[in-house]
């Protein structure tokens, strides 16, 4: 093996390591809803609210991260985001009003996974990687975040048991500190001679295309699906008359069968449209949302929606990364990818709130789940204009 095949081998494995210890540790945020509410009397509201927080600032601070990594390089922002999320998690654990949990679980945690997932991650493993690579790379990449919910899911449900929540947030925060030292892998910044232009034009350049606005809506319905269906599938199968473990096992599969998907998303992207792969992806999660609400609720019930889900999950997420860098270039690549994936977060915000206020209100879930579906229709709509072709780059005078 050449040290060039090591050295692009070793930047993906760390990058995809640390992706599964935030996107992980993410998932078991459901898990907590339940036993700190009830220490705490926090009602549903209240948690949806924090994290609804958290997805606005991961969204706002992907952007920043992504300019930071720009220009100081990936190493030095994943050392600062993993020092975040795992203050945040702390935070968390020794919140004890409304205030501090949206403080510490909402923006010290939203900031910490700025830093330490795809905007910042995938960007420069897609520099590290030969062009016919790419897009298998950011498939693996975004499969460590699948692995993670399906490892660390299941070990957080297990901590909550045996060290109740707080000894498990304690964990969990030793969990994404290990980021820090990992980013040793993903030093340096992009080579300024990949792009001549500069940031401020780039970004201008991106804003001005159609392509761009698509990818950002359409990205904001998967942050719909995956931000509301985290936090809230394991009180709704609850409230179904499952259990506990049921919820986390479910979590758990979708991370499982999205492993696969997040795999051959990227593979597939090498050879097919991406954008078509992208529309087909929000296509079929209606399908699995209407299994769900139209099926009895049983343990096997839960698990296939987890699976078909799973399939589809982070999907998006390789695809979506590839579009931005096969139309815009990879130079200002973790940049433009912070900005759409604040369209993510922001569709993260609308799914986390209306998944509390909607139950808060009604008590049920029933509305949001056909919104998802509506959403799913609407967003492989949006994908279908997008031109795959690179833009032609202006260069300075």
């Amino acid at each position: 093996m050449s040290s060039n095949s090591t050295s692009y081998l070793r930047t993906l494995y760390a990058g995809a390591f640390i992706v599964l210890l935030a996107m992980g540790v993410r998932a078991t945020f459901g898990l907590f809803m339940q036993p700190m509410g009830i220490d705490h009397g926090w009602g549903r509201d209240v948690f949806s609210m924090a994290f609804a927080i958290q997805n606005l600032v991961w969204g706002m601070g992907s952007i920043f991260a992504g300019m930071l990594a720009d220009r100081y390089g990936s190493a030095r922002t994943i050392v600062l985001g993993a020092a975040l999320y795992a203050l945040g998690m702390m935070g968390m654990r020794l919140s004890n009003d409304e205030l501090s949990l949206y403080l510490s679980a909402g923006v010290l945690v939203g900031l910490g996974q700025a830093g330490t997932t795809f905007p910042v991650i995938l960007p420069v493993v897609a520099r590290a990687v030969p062009a016919a690579y790419r897009s298998t790379a950011m498939g693996i990449a975004s499969a460590g975040g699948s692995l993670g919910q399906f490892a660390i899911v299941p070990t957080g449900q297990l901590l909550i048991s045996q060290m109740d929540w707080t000894g498990a947030l304690w964990m969990l925060s030793l969990f994404v500190a290990i980021g820090a030292p990992l980013s040793v892998f993903l030093r340096g910044r992009p080579d300024v001679r990949t792009g001549e232009h500069s940031l401020k034009t780039a970004v201008r350049q991106a804003v001005a295309d159609r392509s761009f606005h698509f990818l950002f809506w359409s990205y904001a319905v998967c942050g719909f699906h995956t931000a509301f269906i985290t936090l809230h599938l394991p009180a709704y199968l609850i409230d179904g008359g499952l259990t506990a473990t049921h919820g986390a096992t479910a979590i758990a599969f979708i991370g499982l069968f999205n492993v696969v998907g997040c795999f051959y998303a990227g593979k597939l992207g090498e050879r097919l449209s991406k954008k078509t792969l992208l529309a087909g992806v929000y296509f079929l999660r209606a399908f699995g949302i209407l299994f769900l609400i139209s099926m009895p609720l049983t343990p096997m019930v839960a698990y296939i929606f987890a699976a078909w889900m799973g399939v589809f999950w982070l999907g998006t997420v390789p695809l979506t990364q590839g579009l931005i860098g096969q139309i815009y270039g990879l130079r200002y690549a973790a940049t433009l990818s912070g900005i759409v994936f604040l369209g993510h977060q922001i569709g993260s915000f609308i799914g986390v709130w209306m998944g509390g206020y909607v139950y808060q209100t009604t008590g049920s879930y029933t509305m949001v789940w056909w919104a998802g579906i509506v959403l799913a229709v609407a967003a492989a709509v949006l994908c279908l204009p997008i031109k795959e072709q690179a833009r032609a780059v202006p260069l300075p005078a």
